[in-house]
């Protein structure tokens, strides 16, 4: 009953399903049948959520019932649309609710909500006004979607914006807080429906399709020592038939509901484009050269401009086959008269040959698409860890007369100890996989690249050594050459051909470790655990889930286009069918707590601590624009992290005390991230200094670093020619007609030798999705529902100073890139290095730093 007729009056904002989803479209035809501008034609109309459609019921947060739960109140549905709310977004409404107010019920700290419609919904927030006894407004941001309850036989829960630890949980929503998170957790059982909310964990078992042939069976990532890998969500697939331990196929994969894409943002497309090139555009470009017999090949530099210039002619039928999705017609850039083309990446804006010089080459590994790779040279010559007992004697035969011929004066022994000598190291890794690599049509080396710190701040390469398994067997360990600077003739396009290998090792190692590892699948586990171990309640899962959004969704599309068997990264890269496999091997030396950025910095000897200097460390190379750049952002991250910790954590007591945070880092170890369990280095969360640098580096891996090696994919690697992903034959020999190739036609020679045009139009296409940003995207210091994620004035404050703090740094960078003794920030190509500026507009941009890993 209500006291003296009072009511608690209400808004509403919720949103229709965006059929952009993901799993429910598997052909361009089944976009288009859903009609035009991307979304369905609303079946529940505006006037349908009204009458007994959707209820409501307030839960109390300081009255009990006999039970010792809170109170529930009166069901309450939709009263009528509000038409002219100013905060409402893109494809939103707004409906009047009213509630009875009873006294004895007391304050509603959250409610229950079913949907009794047909078609699920997002429910946005619900807003309370004028709740009686001076309580004033109280905010539920909810974001999730709502299915029919006939589906989802629970109640949906969600709880007012306030922060609270475990322990100090009101009484009467201990339940609730508990029931919710039992919800989420599931039973690890059956098969999950996909409006399911369920986090689990499982190993990488979806990669191959082993029914389809020995040639589509893939090993299992997770679980072993030999293939140790980070978990991914669960979905309950049933096994394949010929291989019980791998799991079978579908054109749909499970992630939690909420999960998926489903802010109408222009990032359904984005993501769907990935989707319609794997499954669509690929197969009728593959007929193009294979049916037509196109030639496949570049014939010289000037046929991959025409790329960006002029366009490839494609036959009428195959045009009309691909063009009807609106996001092949954008990203492909079609013009009516059936030509494929691309947009000039800007690392040829200004200069078409700039990408050539040695400077350029020395400049992209410290601000290009995978500068966190390059370390200093301490041991000369340098030696590989490979087990030699199996891989025999690895040790470089780079000499020391060789590097002196341009070390400006220097012995190699003071260039190690000024440390002046650096090293690009892509020998270890591929070389226990050389020999089956190099048995299939790419052809490729194992590299070292040594490199000289100029006076002026500057690299330059002095030698780079190509090495091959010894014939005779691993145990006789490899044969090697070395290869020098050149200008001209012969040796310079040899030269050039030498720089190729070693970039077409760094695209591999960029694309399958710096990137999809260390950002992509690391973050999963804890995306999981968070969701499973964290109440929306605690303060923790406030500060981390923006850096979640769309993770686990976009790892999804990952698995079933991207890096499954025969997906696009084994066509167009050079570790084919070994890529993922690859990167399983290098996972075993990952390490969570060396992934903060001056961690990272130290262990490669890029950087050493010193108190005196601004971010506590010294950079040994001072122009260096992805470590300067992102020590401003990662001390920004930090700053913010521990204001707001310092809130909630004053004592060593309260984080051993939190039981929910306990448990969740507890699974982070020995569950998602379980085949590491027994490292010694993992924080034993029991401070709040360890808690901070953990969520410290959790945010910069899933922001700045994320940002670092992926928005730069187009503008450094839309040209081929800078990028190459494959190396198709070895290093022409004297005496044979690929030498001679080499003195008549060198273009020739390089195109023969890199990426072919079939596969560099599947790159392309898809590095420049990548590298796109959505148009409701959020960045760093930028939040979904900003004014209302908290009731907390303390933690509201000290966000507004962690954006305030980022648009200080954006301006310190701009500075930067104006000022022209800073080389490397420029380059011979013009290209500022903006990678790290936190803030960006939609589309192909080459900066900005989203919040989380979303493309």
């Amino acid at each position: 009953m209500t006291l003296f007729g009072q009511t608690i009056t209400g808004t509403v904002v919720l949103m229709q399903k965006n059929v952009l989803d993901i799993n429910s479209l598997t052909s361009v035809e089944g976009l288009l049948d859903t009609g035009l501008g991307g979304f369905t034609s609303i079946v529940d109309t505006v006037t349908s959520f009204l009458g007994r459609s959707v209820a409501f019921q307030l839960i109390s947060s300081d009255k009990v019932d006999s039970s010792g739960k809170g109170k529930v109140g009166n069901t309450a549905y939709l009263k009528g649309a509000i038409n002219n709310l100013p905060t409402l977004g893109d494809k939103q409404n707004a409906f009047k609710i009213e509630f009875d107010y009873d006294s004895n019920v007391g304050i509603p700290g959250a409610f229950y909500v079913k949907n009794y419609m047909s078609n699920e919904f997002l429910l946005v927030s619900l807003t309370l006004d004028d709740i009686p006894n001076n309580v004033g407004t109280i905010h539920f941001v909810c974001n999730s979607w709502i299915y029919n309850a006939k589906n989802y036989q629970s109640d949906r829960i969600f709880f007012a914006n306030n922060n609270y630890l475990p322990s100090k949980t009101p009484s009467a929503l201990v339940y609730y807080r508990e029931l919710e998170l039992k919800n989420l957790r599931g039973d690890g059982t059956g098969e999950r429906k996909e409006w399911e909310r369920i986090y689990d964990y499982d190993v990488y078992n979806d990669l191959g399709d082993p029914d389809k042939g020995v040639a589509y069976a893939r090993p299992v990532l997770g679980g072993s020592s030999t293939y140790p890998y980070p978990r991914r969500g669960r979905t309950g697939r049933k096994p394949t038939n010929t291989d019980p331990n791998s799991e079978s196929r579908s054109s749909s994969i499970y992630i939690p509901r909420d999960e998926t894409f489903g802010h109408l943002k222009s990032s359904d497309f984005l993501a769907y484009g990935i989707k319609s090139i794997s499954q669509d555009v690929i197969p009728a470009l593959k007929s193009v050269f294979d049916i037509n017999f196109t030639p496949n090949e570049f014939d010289s530099f000037e046929d991959v401009f025409d790329l960006y210039e002029g366009g490839i002619h494609l036959p009428t039928d195959v045009f009309k086959e691909i063009t009807p999705l609106p996001v092949v017609n954008e990203l492909l850039r079609t013009d009516g008269e059936e030509f494929l083309k691309f947009p000039v990446p800007k690392v040829v804006q200004v200069s078409k040959s700039a990408w050539m010089t040695d400077e350029e080459f020395a400049r992209e590994i410290i601000a290009g698409l995978n500068p966190g790779l390059i370390r200093v040279l301490q041991e000369f010559p340098p030696k590989s860890k490979l087990d030699s007992t199996v891989y025999g004697d690895h040790t470089c035969i780079i000499t020391k007369e060789q590097l002196e011929l341009n070390l400006d004066g220097l012995t190699t022994d003071e260039a190690i100890q000024g440390k002046k000598l650096f090293i690009l190291d892509h020998h270890d890794s591929i070389i226990p996989y050389l020999r089956r690599i190099n048995s299939t049509p790419t052809k490729a080396y194992a590299s070292r690249t040594i490199l000289f710190l100029k006076n002026d701040g500057t690299l330059k390469p002095l030698a780079i050594e190509l090495s091959l398994p010894h014939p005779q067997g691993d145990q006789y360990g490899v044969v090697s050459n070395v290869y020098l600077p050149a200008i001209e003739g012969v040796e310079s396009a040899i030269w050039l051909l030498a720089k190729a290998y070693v970039i077409v090792n760094d695209s591999c190692f960029h694309q399958l470790v710096s990137h999809w590892l260390n950002t992509h699948a690391v973050v999963e586990p804890f995306v999981i655990a968070t969701n499973r171990q964290l109440s929306v309640l605690h303060p923790i899962y406030k500060l981390l889930h923006p850096h979640y959004r769309d993770t686990m969704n976009i790892n999804s599309l990952a698995r079933s286009s991207l890096v499954n068997a025969d997906g696009i990264i084994e066509q167009t890269f050079l570790w084919g069918r070994y890529a993922m496999e690859m990167s399983s091997v290098i996972y075993k030396d990952w390490v969570f707590t060396d992934q903060a950025l001056p961690a990272d910095l130290i262990k490669r000897g890029m950087a050493v601590e010193d108190p005196s200097s601004p971010h506590g460390v010294r950079l040994i190379v001072e122009d260096y624009p992805y470590a300067v750049d992102g020590l401003d952002i990662w001390d920004a991250i930090k700053t913010w992290v521990q204001e707001y910790v310092s809130i909630y954590y004053p004592s060593n007591d309260t984080i051993q005390q939190d039981s929910e945070l306990q448990s969740w880092w507890h699974e982070i170890v020995t569950v998602g991230h379980g085949d590491k369990k027994d490292a010694p280095w993992w924080p034993t969360m029991q401070t709040p200094q360890e808690l901070i640098q953990v969520c410290s580096t959790l945010i910069w891996i899933a922001s700045a670093l994320h940002a670092a090696v992926n928005f730069g994919q187009y503008p450094y690697g839309g040209f081929i020619l800078n990028r190459p992903t494959l190396s198709r034959r070895f290093m022409p020999e004297k005496g044979t007609p690929e030498y001679d190739e080499l003195s008549t036609n060198a273009q020739k020679a390089y195109l023969r030798t890199i990426t072919p045009k079939f596969q560099t139009l599947i790159d392309l296409s898809v590095i420049e999705i990548l590298s796109r940003h959505a148009s409701d995207e959020y960045y760093l210091g930028q939040r979904d529902s900003a004014d209302f994620w908290t009731n907390d004035t303390k933690a509201q404050e000290a966000f507004k100073r962690f954006g305030t703090n980022l648009a200080n740094v954006e301006l310190q960078l701009v500075q930067r890139n104006n000022n022209e003794t800073l080389r490397n920030r420029v380059g011979p190509v013009s290209m500022p290095y903006t990678l790290l500026y936190p803030s960006s507009e939609e589309g192909l941009t080459f900066r900005g730093i989203p919040n989380s890993i979303s493309i």
